[in-house]
């Protein structure tokens, strides 16, 4: 007799991959990350072991992120990945699931056909997709179904999703590809151009985390960071302030407070005191920037919450649609069979 298949929800997001099982929960949480073997081509390490090896292995070793801003990078690689998740989360060749992957509202139809033939080839039966943003307010307990007006802003580590939703549809809808990364990316900038030292991508998110924010602090806490002197070649270390930081990510920052004050301009009026009311929901592991929430705030005029798991609020709220998927594939999902 042919084993049930399970149902699986995937969170396939830049910085990290979420997999919730029907009736099981969150079954994987592990970053986006591969190693390989560039020699021999074989996959090395996936997840939590990859990503200690980002910045650290030999040259015929390469620990690489298959997806950028929200969109597939390397077909190939990112196939053999969800290979190696369906196989993690208990799948078999003899039990192939039904998947629905989470994508961001930015990205193209090309880039959906992509992610649908990367699961395919990984061993999905069918597979369907649901946005970001409808997922996420899902997840955070959002009354999407009713006529009522609610805002979700998700920062993820390549995009930031913003939407206004009401009556179990998005009204207006915003996404741009910056988020975590490209904060990491301008402290690592701002480290090279201000001190002359080199720090790796798990360094800056590592400062990001400890000093980095949107708004002024006055904890008086530094970072001491350590690099590679661009002149000697020698390891150098160095102090760093919270002041320092928050101007180097400003850029980022801004874009994202843009984005959220455009996607308020393109909501219909009657959603206006709805949002007055309900506020803004904030979720994300970007979301955790100290001081996101006050800034928006400061620049909207309106109350952000962060969600109590603002990283998983993608996934649960996929896992929702899964455990009663006949009754949800038409309303959220969208298939090519």
């Amino acid at each position: 007799m042919r084993p049930l298949a399970r149902d699986l929800a995937i969170d396939l997001g830049t910085a990290n991959t979420l997999v919730y099982a029907k009736s099981r929960g969150i079954v994987l949480n592990e970053p986006t990350v591969i190693a390989l073997n560039m020699s021999t081509h074989e996959v090395l390490a996936m997840g939590h072991e990859a990503w200690q090896m980002i910045g650290r292995t030999p040259g015929y070793i390469q620990a690489v992120r298959p997806l950028q801003g929200g969109a597939i990078t390397d077909f190939d690689i990112t196939e053999r990945m969800i290979r190696i998740i369906l196989t993690r989360a208990g799948i078999s060749r003899l039990n192939r699931p039904r998947v629905l992957i989470c994508v961001p509202s930015a990205i193209t139809p090309v880039e959906k056909r992509a992610v649908k033939e990367a699961a395919r080839g990984a061993g999905a039966t069918d597979v369907y997709l649901i946005e970001q943003p409808m997922a996420a307010a899902i997840g955070a307990g959002l009354p999407i179904g009713e006529p009522l007006g609610n805002m979700l802003v998700d920062v993820g580590g390549g995009t930031t999703e913003v939407a206004v939703m009401s009556l179990g549809g998005i009204v207006a809808l915003e996404g741009i590809r910056v988020g975590g990364f490209d904060m990491d990316a301008a402290i690592q900038t701002h480290v090279r151009r201000e001190y002359g030292i080199a720090i790796g991508e798990r360094t800056a998110e590592e400062i990001k985390l400890a000093i980095g924010s949107a708004v002024p602090t006055d904890d008086g806490v530094k970072a001491e960071v350590r690099g590679r002197d661009l002149m000697t070649g020698l390891p150098k270390t160095v102090v760093l302030s919270p002041d320092e930081i928050r101007d180097a990510i400003e850029e980022q920052v801004v874009a994202i407070v843009d984005t959220v004050v455009h996607c308020l301009g393109q909501a219909p009026p009657e959603l206006a005191q709805d949002l007055i009311d309900e506020g803004i929901h904030l979720v994300g592991g970007g979301g955790l920037l100290r001081g996101l929430d006050q800034r928006l705030t400061a620049e909207t005029g309106l109350q952000v919450h962060l969600a109590a798991e603002p990283l998983e609020c993608v996934a649960r709220g996929a896992g929702r649609c899964i455990e009663t998927f006949d009754a949800l594939r038409v309303m959220f999902m969208e298939t090519d069979r």
